[in-house]
């Protein structure tokens, strides 16, 4: 497994909160639920000037790799299982926020549809692959506390040129 929290080397990746000219970017390594990765080579590229510090939510708040897929039902982080894994992704929240406070990264790049870190959306909370328009736990947390937040599947070059990256 890999340490919630480490700065960025050129084999390794997560989701990334850079220091200087970017932020906090999901680019993958074993991280996801299934014990897989999202590695995202756009990313890697668009970002290999910037100082980037590795952190997963999910991991900073005490859940393994890979760990049962979970989704907010009725504002309750519970995995599909039926278990709450509520207090995990809310403290791994709060831990990214700490972090983000300290580094004041220009922007933050999540991960599409996760509950911890969806932007623009997330699954249900049915386990049937439904999609709705709200944010996951780390992505709410971060904008109602003033970051910049983009979701990595809007990540291109002209979306960093917008945000002056």
């Amino acid at each position: 497994m890999p340490p919630p929290s480490r700065r960025l080397n050129d084999k390794s990746l997560n989701q990334i909160l850079t220091a200087s000219k970017s932020s906090l970017v999901t680019a993958g390594e074993i991280s996801n639920n299934n014990g897989g990765n999202n590695i995202n080579r756009k990313i890697l590229e668009l970002l290999s000037k910037s100082e980037v510090i590795l952190v997963c939510p999910e991991v900073m708040g005490g859940l393994p790799t890979p760990r049962i897929p979970a989704e907010i039902v009725d504002d309750t982080v519970i995995n599909k299982d039926g278990i709450s894994v509520d207090m995990e992704y809310r403290r791994g929240a709060e831990q990214t926020l700490r972090i983000a406070e300290r580094e004041k990264p220009d922007i933050i790049i999540l991960q599409s549809r996760s509950p911890s870190c969806g932007v623009n959306q997330r699954y249900d909370g049915t386990f049937t692959g439904k999609l709705i328009d709200e944010p996951g736990v780390t992505a709410e947390l971060l904008i109602k506390n003033g970051f910049r937040v983009i979701d990595i599947e809007d990540l291109n070059e002209e979306s960093l040129k917008i945000w002056e990256i």
